[in-house]
Formats: C-alpha cells, sequence, structure tokens
C-alpha cells in the first residue's frame, strides 16, 4: 500500500506536465515592439510583461481556452482569445494601437500625492515628450500652446512667451520646474521661462485655481514642467544627442544629454546651446533686434531605498536676448536702430539697419542677459500605513540686465538681482475610513536687490510668504471627492529708495542713506501683510470606465506682485514706464468648473466649461492726461498705469479625436478654446462709453484641426512614420480694451502646419535616430497674434503700407534629429 502511494505521488507532476502547455509571442504598437507591457490571462493570476523587445514567454499554462489581455500606459487594451495545449507552445501576437485617453496615467501636479488623472475633480492637461518633440518650436511654452486647448501666450519674439490659462496672464499661472517655483522676475511683460526646453520629458497643466496647494500666484492655474529622466540598465552610459535648427530666424539648437545608473542610484546631466538671429516675415521682413543666444546646463542625482527617496539637482541658464523697439524709416517702412541717448535721439533721424545687421548672430549692444541658477532638493520617507512625509527645499537666484544705452554699451539701464529660498513640507496621513489626507505647509523667502543701474522701476524689496493647507480625498463607489482648506501670509516690505544723478556716466544711479543731497525719493518706504483664505471642493463621478463626469468649485488668492503694487519707473526692455499702486488688495476668485469626458473606441469627447468671478482684479492701462493725449513721462516710452475692479471670465474648451479601430494609422483631431473677460467697472465702462467693458489680453476663439497618418509598417530601416496637417485659426477678437487706446481689435487668421517624422533603426533593431520635419505657416501668412506685444510698437500713425506694429513671424521650416545612445 505504501508502494502505491509513493508511485501516485512521483507520477502527479507528470500527469500536471501533460496537462500544461505555454503562451509566447510578440506584442507590437505599429512596427515598434512594445517594451513592458503587460500580458494576463484574463481569469486567471497568470501573466507577466514583454522585454525591451517586445517578447514574452508564459510558462506552465494549464491546457484550455483563455482571453489574453495585452495592456500598456497610453495604448487601447487589446483582448484576443488563444488556446493552450498540452504540451505544445501557442504562439499569438498583439498590436495595439496608441490612445489619447490619459486617465490612467498619475500626476504629481496640484495635488497632495500622486493621483490618478481620472479621479481627479480640477481640470488637468498632459503633455508628454513625444508630444513636445512633434511640436517643434523656439520655446517651450509655444509647444505647450500647441498641445493644451485653452492655454496661449503672450509673446515678444520667438523666445519670449509668457503662458495665460483661460485668459490669466502674468503673476497668476504659476510655473514650477519639477514642483519647485519658478522665480525670476515674472513682473515684467518681456520676461520669459528661464528653462531649458529640451530637457523637459513631461509637462502637466492645471487650468483652474490651484492656491490650495500652492499659494499665492497660482489663481489662474499651474503649468509644471518635469524634467526628462532616462531610465537606463545597471552600470550603463545612456543618452541623446539633439540636432535642431529652423530656418525663419536661423534658429540653431544643439544639445546633449546623459543618464547613468549603478544599484539605486541615478544620474542625469544635459547641456544645451541655442542661437538665433532676427526673425523674418513678408510684411517687415527682419525685424531688428529679435535675435538669441542661450545657454543651458543640468544635473541630477537620486536614491532610491525602502525608507523612499532623496534628490538633489542643479540648473544653470544664461540668455542674451535683444531687444526691438521697432523704430523704422517712415517711408521706406526699414528698420532703423538707436545711436543717441534718448536725451539726444531723434526717432526720424536714425540710420538704417543694413542686411548684414539683421542677419547676424552677434547680439546687439541693445539687449538684455538673464542668468539663472537654481538647487533644490526633494525627499520622501515611508512612516508605514501608507503615510510618509515629502520635504523640498530649493535655492534660486535670478540676475536680469537690460542694456538701453547705445553710448555706454557696458552700461546696464536695469540690473536687479533676485534670490529665492523655496520650502514645502508635507505630511501624507495614514488612511483613516478610506480618507486619504495631507497636511502641509509650503513658502518662500525672496529679496530683490538693484545694482549699478540708471533705471530703477521696482524697489528693493523683502518678501516672506507662509501657507498652511488640508487636503484629503475619498472613493465612495463610482464617485471620488477631493478638497482642502488653506491659509495664506505673505509680508512684503522695502525701505526708503532714492535715486540720484551720476556725476561718472550723467546717468542716475541709486543713492543711499545718509549721503542724499541733490536725490529723489522715488519709492517711500512701504511694508504691508497680505492674507488669503482658499480651498476647493470637487467630485468625479465615474459613469464607466470608458465615461467622466466632473464638477469643481475653488477659491484663489493672489497677493498683489511688486510691480503692482511698487512701480515708479521705466522698465528698459518693455519700453515702459509703470506706476503701481500701494493701496491694492489682493485678488479672489470664485470659478466654477464642470467637465465630460469620453474616451470610446473610436472617439474621444471632452467639453469642459468655466466661470470664474474674481474680486480686485488687477490690469494696466495706458495714463493719458485731462485731454486723452497719452501721458509721456520718459520720451518715446509709454505710460501705464494700474487698475483694480472685479471681473469675470467664463468660457469652455471642447475635444473632439477620431481615432477609428478599424483604421489604425487615422486620427482627427480637434479642439475649441473660447473665454470671454467682462471688467466689473460699471462706472468706467458708462464714462467711457462702453471701451472698458472688456478685460485686456484676452484671446479670441481658437479652434485647432490637426489630420495625422501613422504608418502601422516599417519600411526598410524606417519605422514610426508619420505625417500631419494642421489647421491653427482665432477669429477676429473685437472685445478688446480700447479705452485710451490700450489695445485695438485684432483681425482673424488662420494659419497651416505641416509635420512628418520616422525613426531609423539598425539591422540589429536598435534606434539610430529620430527624425522630425515641421512647418509652421505653410503659406506665410502675415498676421498678428492678439497676444503678440510687438504688434504695438510703433512710433507713427499711418504706415505707407497700410501696415502698422510688428507682424509675428512667417513661414518657419524645422528639422529636428535626436540621437539615443
Amino acid at each position: 500500500m505504501k508502494l502505491l502511494y509513493l508511485l501516485y505521488f512521483l507520477l502527479i507532476p507528470i500527469v500536471v506536465s501533460a496537462q500544461h502547455g505555454s503562451l509566447k509571442g510578440r506584442l507590437t504598437a505599429g512596427s515598434e515592439p512594445l517594451s513592458f507591457a503587460t500580458v494576463v490571462l484574463s481569469g486567471t493570476s497568470i501573466g507577466g510583461t514583454t522585454n525591451d523587445k517586445g517578447y514574452y514567454h508564459l510558462k506552465n499554462v494549464p491546457a484550455g481556452t483563455y482571453i489574453v489581455v495585452f495592456s500598456n500606459i497610453g495604448y487601447v487594451t487589446e483582448r484576443y482569445h488563444v488556446s493552450v495545449k498540452p504540451d505544445e507552445v501557442a504562439l499569438l501576437n498583439g498590436n495595439l494601437q496608441e490612445s489619447s485617453s490619459k486617465l490612467s496615467e498619475v500626476t504629481v501636479t496640484g495635488v497632495s500625492r500622486k493621483t490618478e488623472l481620472r479621479s481627479n475633480p480640477v481640470p488637468i492637461a498632459v503633455m508628454t515628450k513625444k508630444e513636445m518633440d512633434q511640436n517643434v518650436n523656439n520655446n517651450i511654452i509655444d509647444a505647450i500652446v500647441k498641445g493644451v486647448p485653452g492655454v496661449n501666450a503672450v509673446t515678444t519674439g520667438p523666445n519670449i512667451s509668457k503662458p495665460f490659462i483661460r485668459g490669466l496672464g502674468y503673476n497668476r499661472v504659476l510655473t514650477l520646474y519639477d514642483g519647485v517655483r519658478q522665480e525670476g522676475q515674472q513682473w515684467g511683460d518681456e520676461h520669459g521661462i528661464e528653462i531649458d526646453q529640451y530637457g523637459i520629458g513631461r509637462a502637466e497643466v492645471v487650468k483652474g485655481p490651484a492656491s490650495l496647494t500652492y499659494g499665492s500666484d497660482a489663481l489662474a492655474g499651474v503649468i509644471n514642467m518635469i524634467p526628462y529622466l532616462p531610465v537606463g540598465e545597471n552600470n550603463v552610459l545612456r543618452g541623446d544627442y539633439i540636432a535642431d535648427y529652423h530656418t525663419n530666424n536661423g534658429m540653431i539648437g544643439t544639445s546633449l544629454g546623459l543618464s547613468y545608473k549603478k544599484n539605486d542610484w541615478r544620474y542625469a546631466f544635459r547641456a544645451t546651446a541655442k542661437a538665433a538671429h532676427d526673425y523674418h516675415n513678408s510684411v517687415d521682413g527682419y525685424v531688428y533686434n529679435t535675435g538669441f543666444r542661450e545657454f543651458n546646463l543640468s544635473g541630477m542625482a537620486r536614491v532610491d531605498k525602502k525608507w523612499g527617496y532623496s534628490q538633489i539637482a542643479a540648473t544653470v541658464y544664461d540668455n542674451r536676448q535683444e531687444i526691438p523697439d521697432g523704430s523704422r524709416d517712415s517711408l521706406t517702412r526699414q528698420f532703423t536702430k538707436q545711436v543717441a541717448e534718448s536725451s539726444t535721439d531723434n526717432i526720424r533721424n536714425r540710420p538704417i539697419v543694413s542686411d548684414d545687421e539683421l542677419r547676424s548672430y552677434s547680439i546687439t549692444p541693445l539687449h538684455q542677459r538673464i542668468q539663472h541658477y537654481r538647487i533644490y532638493s526633494h525627499n520622501e520617507f515611508k512612516l508605514g500605513e501608507g503615510s510618509s512625509i515629502n520635504a523640498s527645499l530649493g535655492l534660486q537666484q535670478s540676475i536680469r540686465r537690460e542694456y538701453n544705452h547705445p553710448t555706454l554699451a557696458s552700461q546696464p539701464g536695469l540690473y536687479v538681482v533676485l534670490n529665492t529660498l523655496n520650502y514645502d513640507l508635507k505630511y501624507n496621513l495614514p488612511s483613516i475610513a478610506g480618507i486619504e489626507s495631507t497636511l502641509g505647509v509650503n513658502g518662500m523667502y525672496q529679496n530683490n536687490r538693484s545694482k549699478a543701474a540708471t533705471d530703477f522701476p521696482i524697489p528693493d524689496y523683502n518678501l516672506f510668504d507662509a501657507g498652511t493647507f488640508l487636503f484629503a480625498k475619498k472613493t465612495i463607489g463610482k464617485v471620488d471627492i477631493s478638497g482642502g482648506i488653506r491659509y495664506d501670509n505673505r509680508h512684503i516690505s522695502w525701505h526708503d529708495f532714492y535715486v540720484g544723478p551720476n556725476p561718472k556716466n550723467g546717468f542716475e544711479q541709486h543713492v543711499k542713506l545718509p549721503d542724499t543731497a541733490g536725490a529723489h525719493l522715488q519709492f517711500p518706504a512701504f511694508q504691508h501683510v497680505y492674507q488669503g483664505v482658499s480651498g476647493s471642493l470637487g467630485v468625479t463621478y465615474n459613469i464607466s470606465e470608458r465615461l467622466l463626469f466632473k464638477a469643481n468649485i475653488a477659491r484663489g488668492y493672489r497677493a498683489p506682485n511688486i510691480t503692482e503694487i511698487g512701480s515708479n519707473g521705466l522698465d528698459p526692455g518693455a519700453h515702459i514706464v509703470y506706476l503701481g499702486n500701494r493701496s491694492f488688495n489682493p485678488e479672489f476668485s470664485l470659478q466654477e468648473d464642470v467637465g465630460f469626458i469620453a474616451y470610446l473606441k473610436d472617439v474621444d469627447l471632452i467639453a469642459e466649461l468655466f466661470n470664474n468671478h474674481i474680486n480686485n482684479y488687477i490690469y494696466q492701462a495706458k495714463l493719458t492726461d485731462a485731454n486723452g493725449n497719452p501721458v509721456v513721462i520718459v520720451p518715446g516710452n509709454s505710460t501705464y498705469q494700474y487698475q483694480q475692479s472685479s471681473a469675470r471670465l467664463y468660457g469652455a474648451e471642447f475635444t473632439l479625436n477620431v481615432h477609428p479601430q478599424n483604421v489604425k494609422w487615422l486620427a482627427f483631431n480637434n479642439s475649441l478654446a473660447y473665454v470671454t473677460g467682462i471688467n466689473g467697472n460699471q462706472q468706467l465702462i458708462d464714462e467711457s462709453k462702453g471701451a472698458a467693458k472688456y478685460l485686456p489680453f484676452i484671446p479670441p476663439l481658437h479652434i485647432r484641426s490637426e489630420f495625422k497618418v501613422s504608418l502601422q509598417k516599417a519600411y526598410g530601416a524606417f519605422s514610426k512614420i508619420y505625417f500631419k496637417a494642421e489647421m491653427d485659426a482665432y477669429t477676429t477678437q473685437n472685445r478688446f480694451y480700447a479705452l485710451d487706446n490700450t489695445e485695438t481689435a485684432t483681425p482673424g487668421y488662420a494659419l497651416f502646419n505641416f509635420g512628418a517624422g520616422t525613426s531609423i533603426k539598425s539591422k540589429s533593431d536598435k534606434t539610430i535616430c529620430e527624425l522630425f520635419l515641421q512647418v509652421d505657416n505653410l503659406f506665410d501668412k502675415a498676421y498678428q497674434s492678439n497676444l503678440n506685444r510687438l504688434k504695438y510698437f510703433e512710433y507713427y500713425r499711418s504706415s505707407p503700407n497700410g501696415h502698422l506694429g510688428i507682424y509675428n513671424i512667417g513661414r518657419n521650416v524645422s528639422f529636428k534629429a535626436i540621437f539615443p545612445f
């Protein structure tokens, strides 16, 4: 009997083995292998992932018929039927189509912990590195504008773009770099974003108040630009080299990135250089003084352990950006240049700029130099039971010099140094009754100092900012609920600031106590504390896996920035004298958002509606005298004074993407964005006979369509081949702030663009390079954007060719190549 039992147990493995088989194959996306994708036998615990070549192998699969599920983030999940027979290997290959649905993507912006996009009630858009690579542009903000409905940019030439979200910009849009708020003199019209466009791997855009987690300056939304961090094999140096060329302004971009992984440690480094001469269009020809030269360095080290992680990173930014002023010969409309100081300058008698100067990569004497240095650290400490502590600390220095003296080229008109210390501490509490909550405190200390300059638009100030918040979220069945409350306190102050004559150069200088003889008090001492309570509450109703309804209500808060309360002087780069108001109160907004999202089999439908009421809205308007004539404090420069009133902004964004499953190579993507801004100062509207009805800098209706063909097969060494045709249309903007000619109407226009791209692979299936071609403004349309500041750079009331101001960039052909190694 014992012998029979022994034989029974010895034979069981043989019988079991005889009833098992295996399943293997390859998963691709188009003609490309899909690495690290998930393969699961539905209804079982059997599964695995594909390797870096897209192959998978599931062993010891019981004989039978199964549904195999292939899935990967960013792709449409596919299901296949397969039969596994005993002692046989079943072969099953799969092909996944890219999905426009990003509901399962994890975001970090505007929340206290990593959160799936689908469960966040606040409108958030995500742009991947692939999408940004295909949106070839002169700067990172323009690439985001192309990809996110409701986002626009105020521009001052090709390399200066300041983001606007749903009609609100400047200090109302908080720009983050890897979660750390960007501080670099954002108050200026012509001050761009000091970030390396080639080093960004992902952008997350919050469309709506995010004051709950970030405090002041996130009243309109947040743009978080997250650096690209390659994941390579252990002890192997990886990297990429990027080459970029634009025909319109001759922009040459080059960037080298390196990464290395050794056990728990990861390292990354990037160096970038860009240079361009003046851009051109069919009306103005080459636009004088719009070239630039930019350098970037960045580095990061990170260690991941069971207790959490620690990361330290640093960036260096150095940009020499020319400053256009728009002066021309009145008859030929050729651009002229300033060669004398403003006291003796005759704008009608300036020399004409030569063709060689317009095409030169040399930076002219009248330019601005911006240097930005940043070092920061992110840390996470896991405490168990789902709780953790996140701590971040950052130090930034922004140095801005604007050279506006043609006879003293080395003498800056503006020279300011801004130092900022950022801090952020969060405690993620253990889950209680299914409620995830976070308690946090964050803010900054900041000081601004003028150096050896001749113009002083803002005082030397000190700022301390602190805010504390509580955020919570809970899922109840199909409903996700999240929200919280925050309190902010911002203290800003400065001492008496005197300005007097400088005998060494004949201009003015900062004069310090006690020797103030002959000087005047430009900025009397000031001290004030701004306080604000903000918060939000929202729900997401998951009707099904593919249908969602979202609703959110949020109160935003923004303290006035330094130029709104303290400015009293010329900003040389903007050619504007700004006048602030020390009595301004903080802005408070109440915004309601409603969204419906449907990611269907062949179509994506997204509808987002918003309504935003703002108290104490601050805006700038031209200053005129009693006779309606422009006030001129500094010859050749406009004078603007800040105003404050209530305001209302409302609008919507709609997205319709068609991607037929039966025609996998085709995608037809469309979006529409609309916003209206109404001034709440009824008395001013009545007195101006309606000229002040609308808020300034409100973009018109924007319609964008893209027809894209992605070939599903490889042709020799060429794979991932795509072609796309785009239409980018803006309607006429007749709803503008017309009082005192602060703004003028802007005609509508439609731009047509073309793009193409491919990957080139070796015989061993290794990517040699990725190639991108982009043609913007294919038909060389002459147009002026409503948000183009150069539109108002005009010295004459009429023009021989009927065109006033400077026009946007003309046709631009871009070539970009990425060589991974």
